[in-house]
Formats: C-alpha cells, sequence, structure tokens
C-alpha cells in the first residue's frame, strides 16, 4: 500500500515487541509426555492454526529444566523451522496444560502490553505477512525452511491506531468463528463421502460371494510381477526408457507428470515394459494405501515399472476392469494390510503374499455389468467431490480475504479523532528502553549462579516418577534473550507507574 489510512503508520515487526525468545534443543522419549511429565512441544503442534499440545515429546527425568522456557497461556508461538507452506505459521496459546517447553524450532513473540494480541495473530496470518515470511526464509524447497529472529523482525507491518486493531480483532473473530463453523461442515461432508465410496466398493464385490460366482486367489486368475529394481549403474546408457513409480499410481489413475527414465536393454524392457490393461499396485506404501490400485490404459506409450510396484495381468477369466475393483475393494477394506510387513511408516506388500489374496470370479457378463453399475455411482461421489473441493476453496479465498481486509483497514471504518498509531509506537519504543535500562543480566558466574536443585518428582509434578533437574531462576519474572549465539537469562523489575 502506498497511501496509509488516517491515523496507521507502518513498523518494523519488532518494533512491536519486547522481545522474541528462542526455544531450546532437548533429547527426548519418542512418546507423548504424561500430565506429570515435562515435554517439549513438536513443529507440528504449531502448523494447523491452532496450538496442539498433544503433539509433544517427553523430557527424561534426568535433564535439567529451565522453567523460563515454560509455555504460557497467551503465549503467541511460531514455528521457526517448517515447510515452505508453513515456516513461521503463528498460534495463540490458550488453555494449555503445565510443563510444555519451547523447542529450538520454535519461537515465542513478546509483543508489548500496549498491543492487541489477536490483532498481532491475525496479522501474522495475513497473505502480505506470510508471504514475506516465506520469501525470508533460508532452506532449499523440498526441505525445512527456517526463519532466524533477525528476518522475522524486520519484516514491515501496517499499524492501525490502538482503538482500530481493538475493533479489528473482534470482527474478524465473530467472521472467522462463521468459516470454521462452514469448515467443518465442508470436511464433515468430505469424510461421509469417503465413506459412501468405501461402502460402494465393498458392497459392490462382496466376499464371499453369490453361489454360483468362483472363489480363487490373485496368482490363479493372473500373472503377478515385480518391477525392475533400480540402480546407479542404469542412470544412463545406450536404452533409456520411461518408467512408472509409487509417486506415479493413484487410485484408479496414472499421474505422467514426472516420469523418470532408466536404461534398459531390449531384452529387459520386454520383461518390464507394460501392456494395456495391466493393474499395477503400490508395494511400499503408508499404511492406508498400500496396494493402491491403477489401470495402465496406452499412455504414456513405450513404459516400464519399477520394483516399487507389482503388475497383475489379467487371465482369460477375468476382465481388467473387474480386476481394477476388486483391488480398489481390498485397498479400501483393508484387506492388503492383513498382509503386509512394515518398516519404519512404510507398509510393504510382497509379491508372495499379494498372489495368496483371495480373488472372487463372477461370470465375465456380471463382471461388466457390476463394474459399470459401480463406475455410474463413483461418478456421481467423485462430482459432489468436486463440488465440496470448490466450498473449501472458496472458504480459503474468503479467509484470505477477510485478513487481507484487516490488515490493510478496509474491514472496519476509520475514526480521526482516535490517537494514532505514531502515539502508540512511541510508547511500545518508550516500554521497551524501560525494560532494557531495569533489565538485570544473570551472568555464568560463581557469584550468581545458583546450582541446580534436585527435586523430587512428586514435588515437581505431582507423581512418583524418577527426580527431574530444576534450574532454579531468584527473580519473580524471568525471561530469555539472545545476543549472538549466547542465551542470556534475565530478571524484570515491577515497572514503576
Amino acid at each position: 500500500m502506498t497511501d496509509l489510512p488516517p491515523g496507521w503508520a507502518r513498523a518494523k515487526l519488532g518494533d512491536l515487541l519486547l522481545r522474541i525468545e528462542a526455544g531450546k534443543s532437548f533429547t527426548c522419549e519418542p512418546r507423548p509426555a504424561e500430565d506429570d511429565e515435562w515435554g517439549i512441544v513438536k513443529v507440528s503442534a504449531m502448523t494447523w492454526g491452532t496450538f496442539r499440545e498433544s503433539e509433544n515429546k517427553a523430557v527424561p527425568a534426568y535433564r535439567e529444566i529451565n522453567p523460563a522456557y515454560e509455555i504460557r497461556p497467551g503465549d503467541i508461538l511460531v514455528s521457526r523451522a517448517n515447510t515452505e507452506e508453513y515456516v513461521g505459521a503463528p498460534v495463540l496459546v490458550g488453555d494449555c496444560r503445565p510443563r510444555l517447553l519451547l523447542s529450538d524450532k520454535s519461537l515465542r513473540l513478546v509483543p508489548s502490553s500496549e498491543l492487541n494480541r489477536s490483532w498481532l495473530l491475525h496479522v501474522l496470518k495475513s497473505p502480505t505477512v506470510r508471504k514475506a515470511i516465506s520469501a525470508r526464509a533460508t532452506g532449499t524447497k523440498d526441505s525445512m525452511r527456517n526463519i532466524s529472529q533477525q528476518a522475522l523482525s524486520e519484516i514491515e507491518v501496517l499499524v492501525p491506531p490502538a482503538d482500530e486493531q481493538q475493533r479489528t480483532a473482534e470482527d474478524l473473530e465473530s467472521y472467522l468463528s462463521c468459516l470454521g463453523l462452514t469448515d467443518e461442515r465442508i470436511e464433515l461432508s468430505m469424510q461421509k463421502l469417503q465413506l459412501l465410496k468405501k461402502r460402494i466398493l465393498v458392497e459392490a464385490v462382496p466376499i464371499p460371494g453369490p453361489a454360483h460366482w468362483k472363489m480363487a486367489t490373485v496368482n490363479e486368475v493372473g500373472q503377478v510381477d515385480l518391477g525392475r529394481q533400480r540402480h546407479p549403474d542404469w542412470h544412463s546408457g545406450p536404452h533409456m526408457r520411461s518408467y512408472l513409480r509409487v509417486a506415479n499410481v493413484f487410485e484408479a489413475r496414472i499421474d505422467t507428470g514426472d516420469l523418470m527414465e532408466m536404461d534398459f536393454p531390449p531384452a529387459v524392457f520386454e520383461k518390464f515394459r507394460l501392456t494395456q490393461g495391466d493393474i499395477l499396485l503400490n508395494e511400499g506404501q503408508s499404511p492406508e494405501y498400500l496396494g493402491r490400485p491403477a489401470m495402465y490404459r496406452g499412455e504414456p506409450k513405450e513404459v516400464a515399472f519399477t520394483n516399487s510396484l507389482l503388475r497383475f495381468r489379467a487371465g482369460p477369466e477375468v476382465d481388467p476392469e473387474w480386476a481394477l475393483l476388486v483391488f480398489r475393494r481390498h485397498m479400501h477394506a483393508g484387506r492388503f494390510m492383513q498382509e503386509t510387513r512394515i518398516t519404519t511408516n512404510i507398509a510393504h506388500l510382497s509379491a508372495s503374499r499379494f498372489k495368496s489374496v483371495e480373488f472372487p470370479v463372477p461370470p465375465l457378463d456380471e463382471q461388466r455389468e457390476i463394474v459399470k453399475r459401480v463406475t455410474k455411482r463413483l461418478a456421481e461421489v467423485d462430482l459432489l467431490s468436486v463440488q465440496i473441493n470448490h466450498a473449501r476453496e472458496k472458504s480459503a479465498a474468503l479467509r484470505n480475504r477477510l485478513l487481507t481486509d484487516a490488515y490493510s483497514g478496509r474491514l472496519v471504518s476509520q475514526d480521526p479523532i482516535h490517537e494514532p498509531a505514531t502515539e502508540l509506537l512511541k510508547r511500545i519504543q518508550a516500554e521497551r528502553e524501560a525494560i532494557r535500562a531495569k533489565r538485570q543480566p544473570l551472568r555464568e558466574t560463581a557469584a550468581t549462579r545458583q546450582r541446580p536443585s534436585v527435586l523430587p518428582a512428586a514435588d515437581v509434578r505431582n507423581g512418583s516418577r524418577a527426580s527431574a533437574r530444576i534450574l532454579s531462576v531468584p527473580s519473580p519474572t524471568v525471561g530469555v534473550s539472545r545476543t549472538g549465539n549466547q542465551e542470556v537469562l534475565f530478571q524484570e523489575e515491577e515497572l514503576s507507574s
């Protein structure tokens, strides 16, 4: 904006804050903390717009705990390190359990007492500021991005008078509350559609089927093959051919937008070459998508597949479209999950186990009739899904519009009789200077540093666990400041009125 609304001012985000506090890195246990344990929050606690206290890891009982890092109701937190979409994502902490700590991937913004916290939160969520954070974040696009305290502090914001901050925050909360209810109904509708889709598929292929159906195994009604293993030696060569992998195979759909190539000598290519009607299934995938199937329908031409996929080629008793329907039914019914082995978070469906899975075989005419009927019903579900996604997109666009209007002064009217924002910024600066003058650094010296006191767990956590080490900080109000890479604990004396 070149012209500011009446009474507004430009400032840097750091001009509105008393300080930014960084969290600390801990070696944690791979589980959430119990109610009587200390926990350190994960990035996911700050990613989804609301603070999720359950997203934490337990701190071992023997670790020293500095209570200055404890998260408190009313804190504004941002994720310092996250994906490009969520780096710097802010949350306002409401009621939360005690003994939760800032991690080294989180930052706590401490705004001036002159500022409306809800207004500041919405400013941080506005498309303009989110875009600025993304531009200032460092790191490669496909990995975790980072935003430094300095980069965050230097982002320019537009500041309305205090009264307008209050009215803007109140109106936004009202509008966003209505949008939140709409979003909940949209998500509920989508969940119901997914359940309907699952029901259509499972009921279309009953197991056991009618008496006149034949019950066989996958191996008995077709040919099963595992794709070619990838190898660095084959990344180049005289016979480069395209191949499909897990990233290309979705449910009933093959994505050809990101094909890779490998050297396939002619005889090897013939072994792994796809023909129209082949069904490809994910051999390794997150559990809910294991065995996700799609049919190769001739595009792209002259293409092979890798060993991250299984290929089923139907025999004479089976229509390929029926095979695709059976495998979609098995995926949604969780049948493939019964044949898996899991490594880390990836489930695997071996060719031998896949071959043993039951496969119902109606007469060919009945197979085609069932496929025709189910295809029609699923098309109706897909149409509803498209409409719900449009509603979701409209809701997101309206949310961004509201935040943009609030940020630029178009949401509520300006009142020229109110104190301009320049006076507000002067008071914030005075508050910062007063705190700086009152700050008493606690240096790491034998004279000022207290020994960490070891307290019984019952005294610390109201429980009976092993003892925990609590770093005693002798001050009524404790904060954390940073100078370069040096962390300084300090106490703040009450300011005289």
